[in-house]
């Protein structure tokens, strides 16, 4: 049903660099991958579950996303910024005590934040959902995402995970997260000046 193309496209947006894949590294380096492992799930199926939507009530959500879409770039790039002080204030290598990596219904619902994620829902379902297909065939379409996703973004957690090993050294680890952090808050910067340029 969905061919080469379709495949190619979710591919190159899932393992290309954005929030979840620079959340996953960090989680990797800081928790490992079988901590991250929620988190994944979470980006995967919330990547999913909003295909399914997003294809089966294409036309509403194009004309709500518009309306919709000075809240939705606020609340993405705020809860990024947030993300980012978080990430600069990850814990010492090895230490449990608050540090958490996100979980899976925290990564599920980020997906509805992500200004990435909705750019690559809004294009699979222009793109790639067949004329006249159902709900059915957007329940297709999102489960061929989500299986093509998961192993994408996985190459990152597993990438923090591998890194986790140098990363021992608390001066390391520290700077890594601030590296990150600026990273992701300079990607909410980066949007919030891309809406606000589109506007003038």
């Amino acid at each position: 049903m969905f061919d080469l193309p379709l495949l190619t496209y979710v591919a190159t947006m899932s393992v290309t660099p954005g929030p979840n894949n620079l959340m996953l590294a960090a989680s990797g380096v800081n928790f490992g991958f079988r901590r991250t492992v929620p988190h994944m799930l979470g980006i995967s199926i919330g990547h999913a579950v909003q295909v399914a939507i997003v294809a089966t009530a294409l036309a509403w959500v194009l004309a709500w996303i518009e309306a919709a879409r000075p809240a939705l770039v606020g609340a993405g790039c705020a809860y990024l910024l947030w993300l980012a002080w978080r990430q600069a204030r990850a814990g010492e290598p090895g230490a449990g005590g608050k540090s958490r990596p996100l979980g899976f219904v925290g990564a599920a619902l980020f997906q509805w934040v992500n200004p990435k994620a909705w750019m690559m829902v809004l294009n699979v379902a222009i793109l790639f959902l067949p004329r006249g297909g159902g709900w059915q065939t957007a329940a297709v379409l999102a489960v061929f995402c989500a299986v093509i996703n998961l192993p994408c973004i996985a190459l990152w957690a597993v990438a923090g995970d591998r890194m986790r090993t140098w990363m021992q050294q608390p001066r390391m680890l520290r700077l890594f997260n601030y590296s990150m952090a600026a990273m992701l808050a300079a990607t909410a910067l980066w949007i919030l000046a891309g809406e606000m340029l589109s506007k003038a």
